[in-house]
């Protein structure tokens, strides 16, 4: 009986998912509309009025970045996912090794805690309207507000840890259970705020005020809707949460994620802004904390969803995150992993400057760890046709394949020198340094490790 009872508790970090453990659609749809219907949707749409993106950027940009996003989700992610059944961190090992999947685990568990502080950030502004002396972050704000500000931070990140180590299970349950009605609250909002300007033309309400500066054009609109979940799909995070999928086509449900998380509810969120824009005269620039607004358009429904949001994003995030530390330190069991990076997560929280500058950020990050899901791709579907190894460092006991740290950190470079130096938006990095690194890859493994060769341990 114990032996059973621990096989259920199993995440399988080390083996492929057994079909015991196959799940059904309904976890998926559920995850991703969760995940991605969530607490940072409430910053980014204001930011993009802040950014003065048009409104057939918004509208018709939009569209097509997140019809993008899905079909690399459906076609790359969920085909490798499925038929490998693996972590991204183990099967990274067996073809970077065990050394350098180490650095690169290292790197992903921290941009992902990153990331899922920014949802804490803005779970914590549901409780301004409870607590008026606590004062709440604007967009120029990047340090903690205040000792308040850091306790309703700490008390959050420690909910969400909580549910995140929990496992897969009741992560997926939290997103299934939870994306509906946080939907119908992103529309709520809308619907209000639509109302209260006694203008339902949308298309003129996302229109930039005359003599706004456009800091972001229609293929920056794409590129970031495309390329703001880089690390998951192109970058192969998601195989941890799709090796569970009974079929590729759980890819697909990404699209729940895409179309209503990173389609409406930006928009709606937008729209919010917008209305303190026009009727209280809120600077743009300074933008207005989340809770306030959606405290004001729809009350108590609106508080709870900007929390929730926020979980929902935040626990599969923390989980994606306690595997890569656990890649880090495997001794270590995956509850205590997931426990780091809920203390990394709820720091990174108590800074709002992350989630002030999330469109940065999700290029920035993306641009790291895209280029090695790059590698696993041409791994997967072209190294046998190509004449290299598959899982090089694992058939050649490799503690360290050079190869894999050149392809990868070469792009990477570049692209970080074009942010810094040449200003580019991030989000236009991640494919180029994604394809760069491919090239790489299979020219150094070419030139140094073909197929027929074994190389000695090193």
């Amino acid at each position: 009986m114990s032996d059973e009872s621990d096989a259920s508790k199993s995440e399988y970090e080390r083996e492929p998912v057994p079909d015991s453990a196959m799940k059904g659609p309904a976890a998926f749809w559920g995850m991703y509309a969760g995940e991605h219907t969530a607490g940072t949707e409430f910053m980014i749409g204001p930011l993009f009025v802040k950014w003065g993106a048009s409104a057939s950027s918004l509208i018709f940009g939009l569209l097509l970045g997140n019809l993008l996003a899905v079909l690399t989700w459906r076609f790359l992610t969920a085909v490798i996912a499925t038929e490998q059944r693996l972590t991204l961190y183990y099967k990274l090992e067996k073809i970077a090794g065990g050394i350098l999947v180490k650095l690169y685990n290292l790197a992903n568990g921290v941009l992902f805690c990153f990331l899922a502080g920014a949802m804490i950030t803005v779970s914590a502004t549901a409780v301004g309207p409870f607590f008026p002396d606590v004062p709440m972050p604007t967009f120029a704000t990047m340090m903690p507000t205040g000792l308040g500000w850091i306790v309703i931070c700490a008390a959050i990140g420690l909910a969400i840890t909580l549910v995140a180590n929990r496992g897969y299970s009741l992560v997926a349950k939290v997103g299934h259970y939870s994306a509906p009605w946080m939907f119908l609250v992103f529309v709520a909002c809308a619907i209000v705020t639509l109302g209260r300007l006694d203008n339902f033309n949308i298309w003129e309400l996302l229109t930039p005020a005359e003599g706004t500066t456009e800091s972001i054009s229609f293929w920056g609109i794409v590129f970031f809707s495309w390329f703001c979940n880089a690390a998951m799909h192109l970058g192969m995070s998601d195989l941890s949460v799709l090796r569970f999928a009974k079929s590729p086509n759980a890819g697909y449900a990404s699209a729940a994620g895409m179309f209503l998380g990173h389609y409406v509810a930006w928009i709606c969120a937008a729209l919010l802004l917008v209305y303190w824009v026009r009727v209280h005269n809120v600077n743009p620039q300074e933008g207005k904390d989340p809770g306030t607004m959606v405290n004001d358009a729809v009350g108590w429904a609106g508080l709870i969803c900007v929390v929730v949001a926020g979980w929902t994003t935040a626990n599969p995030t923390i989980y994606r995150a306690g595997l890569a530390f656990q890649g880090v330190l495997p001794k270590i069991s995956r509850s205590m992993a997931t426990w780091i990076a809920g203390i990394v997560c709820t720091i990174a929280g108590i800074f709002p400057g992350v989630a002030m500058q999330l469109l940065d950020f999700v290029g920035i990050y993306g641009t790291i760890l895209a280029p090695v899901g790059a590698i696993i791709i041409v791994d997967h579907f072209w190294a046998k046709k190509l004449g290299i190894q598959t899982d090089p460092a694992e058939k050649s006991r490799l503690a360290i394949n050079w190869i894999v740290l050149i392809a990868w950190l070469v792009p990477v470079a570049a692209g970080m020198a074009a942010y810094w130096k040449l200003g580019l938006f991030p989000s236009y990095l991640p494919l180029p340094c994604a394809i760069a690194c491919g090239i790489i890859y299979v020219i150094l493994m070419k030139l140094w490790m073909p197929a027929r060769e074994q190389v000695g341990a090193v």
